[in-house]
């Protein structure tokens, strides 16, 4: 199979920085030595391993993308940037026809699938890139669609710890609300518990001292009316490399419906599509 050209936007940042890395050695990609950084980010190159990438802040981006894709034909996208950020990426990959996978959580998500739906090219959607977390996810996307109001009476807690780092609520906890609502659960995103205090993590969630800046553990604790039944549901991911081979999948899954001669109706699709189809390394 002909290498994919891979450009990776949002590094230095942890999630970036790690699938770019992995990437590296992954002889289905070639990297593209660019990456769209934020405003804030002063250094000009980020170095892995031996490899040199440029950053491109957003000011310089219109400019430097001909350039890149004088250079590079048919790149492909990862975006793990900064949540301010999601709506005006889109568009800027969709304006300059560059199939994305949008790792990042926040914005306007709601105009992000407009936007896509009305583009020209496809992209891959997703609060969370972890294959086994969007498995569970679909479970219960089938619970809830099968068995609604199966918990109706039931109260609901969902508390979620990240790194300080992470600016926004979790997505993968906004994306299960509305399953619980369907099973019967009053409930809204507002009421999600954000845990950001690395003191809280480190002495009552039992988070691994090294894993205190890079992890995403969540809870969702189920009790009824007469406080008798209970029902806990919990993922708690260390580190980030689980996100690497859901976020290449993806891409992957992306390059075949570019490379369709009869290309599918809708641009945009979810995590859930490209397990679907059973792409793995």
């Amino acid at each position: 199979m002909k290498k994919i050209n891979l450009m990776i936007n949002g590094l230095p940042g942890n999630v970036a920085n790690t699938i770019a890395k992995h990437s590296l050695t992954d002889e289905r990609f070639t990297i593209v030595p660019y990456s769209l950084t934020g405003p804030d980010i002063q250094d000009k190159t980020h170095k892995i391993d031996n490899v040199e990438i440029l950053l491109v802040r957003p000011d310089m981006r219109d400019e430097k993308i001909k350039n890149i894709q004088k250079q590079y034909s048919d790149i492909y996208t990862i975006d793990f940037t900064h949540p301010t950020c999601v709506n005006s990426n889109a568009l800027f990959y969709i304006e300059n026809k560059l199939p994305f996978a949008m790792g990042t959580t926040g914005g306007n998500r709601e105009k992000l699938k407009q936007d896509i739906i009305k583009g020209s090219i496809p992209a891959v959607i997703a609060p969370n890139m972890a294959k086994q977390i969007v498995g569970f996810q679909a479970m219960m996307e089938y619970a809830a669609n099968t068995f609604p109001d199966l918990f109706k009476s039931f109260t609901l807690e969902i508390e979620e710890s990240h790194q300080q780092g992470k600016a926004d609520t979790s997505g993968t906890a906004k994306a299960m609300v509305q399953y619980f609502n369907k099973l019967g659960l009053d409930f809204s995103n507002k009421d999600i518990q954000k845990i950001r205090d690395p003191e809280l993590q480190r002495n009552q969630w039992k988070i691994p001292e090294e894993h205190i800046a890079g992890h995403g553990f969540h809870t969702y604790k189920l009790k009824s009316e007469d406080g008798n039944c209970t029902f806990r549901f919990e993922h708690n991911i260390c580190g980030r490399d689980i996100y690497v081979s859901g976020s290449l999948d993806a891409i992957l899954f992306l390059h075949k419906k570019v490379s369709k001669s009869n290309r599918p109706a809708s641009n945009y699709f979810t995590m859930i599509d490209v397990l679907k189809t059973g792409l793995t390394k």
